[in-house]
């Protein structure tokens, strides 16, 4: 039953119009569908995966990456933010676009329009985008609803989809910037650690309290390798000031590594060890996702300064 001030396509054809059922309009509604599901997919493998790592998430943040580190220092600052709203911006689409495909073949027919609108007119390509556009963004004007039964059921689902989106696009940007914050605390940690020549002080100090740095330091590499396989678009923030640039300092780790391995006390060299093994570790997932250099440690970490607009100040 459809509400007062509100008519069918088919009324507005004088009642001789038919709802079509084709096979065509089925298989269109059927790849709509198949792109909303790809979208959704999309979205579970980057934000609730746990290698964070979605096929057009991937894509997307790399292509911004790429055209932001031709511009060198002016742009490649602004690769994070533009990545994720480009992330975000091509979900939305997908969403929009697949449901756009679902109702299309059913316009008008399907669906009853407000008496200011006139159906026999209705029902092409941009009918399809608007409704899909105004229904993931919950907005329910209400001049253009479903009439038959499955689009009833469908118009609310993809309302849920679209509320799903936003919540979880507000999500990721919560996620991350702590895991940016903890990183860039970390980096200007070492960063202090190498003008207060921690390196070369490691030798002279209690086996205790040189122990304890280079277990701490360790630890808190581990975290900084779990926020990046949890959140791999965290790469694509790179740092103008150096001193909080992860992609400078962390070498200044690899060096107070290799002098606790030279001492001569045992609890030094294990602290020392486990520090080398964290090193190795984020080193390995730095390589095998965004580097690709296939080298050393001190490789990596150099491809890692030279990527982020950084030359490495020796290793």
């Amino acid at each position: 039953m459809v509400s007062r001030g509100v008519r069918t396509g088919t009324e507005a054809e004088g009642g001789s119009g038919e709802v079509r059922n084709t096979t065509v309009d089925w298989v269109i509604s059927l790849v709509g569908l198949g792109v909303v599901v790809a979208a959704v997919r999309d979205v579970f493998r980057t934000l609730w995966f746990p290698s964070g790592r979605g096929t057009l998430s991937r894509a997307t943040t790399r292509l911004v990456w790429n055209l932001c580190n031709r511009r060198r220092r002016r742009a490649r600052p602004l690769a994070g933010p533009l990545a994720m709203a480009a992330v975000v911006g091509a979900w939305t689409a997908l969403v929009v676009l697949g449901w756009a495909l679902v109702y299309g073949p059913h316009l008008p027919e399907g669906f009853a329009y407000s008496t200011g609108l006139e159906p026999g007119r209705r029902g092409g390509p941009l009918d399809a985008v608007y409704l899909s556009l105004v229904t993931t963004a919950t907005l329910g004007f209400g001049d253009i609803v479903p009439r038959a039964d499955w689009l009833r059921l469908a118009t609310p689902l993809q309302a849920v989809v679209g509320f799903g989106l936003l919540t979880a696009a507000v999500s990721w940007v919560l996620q991350i910037y702590p895991a940016l914050n903890r990183r860039r605390a970390f980096a200007l940690r070492l960063a202090m650690l190498d003008r207060a020549d921690a390196a070369h002080s490691i030798p002279r100090l209690e086996a205790a309290t040189a122990g304890a740095l280079l277990a701490d330091l360790a630890s808190e590499i581990t975290r900084i390798r779990v926020d990046l396989t949890e959140y791999a678009i965290t790469y694509y923030f790179p740092e103008v000031d150096r001193s909080s640039a992860l992609a400078v300092t962390l070498v200044h780790a690899l060096r107070l590594a290799r002098a606790g391995a030279s001492s001569d006390r045992a609890d030094v060299r294990l602290a020392a060890t486990v520090l080398t093994c964290a090193l190795d570790d984020i080193a390995r997932v730095l390589d095998r996702a965004f580097l690709h250099v296939g080298g050393t440690v001190d490789d990596v970490l150099a491809a890692f300064a030279a990527d982020h607009g950084h030359a490495n100040d020796g290793r």
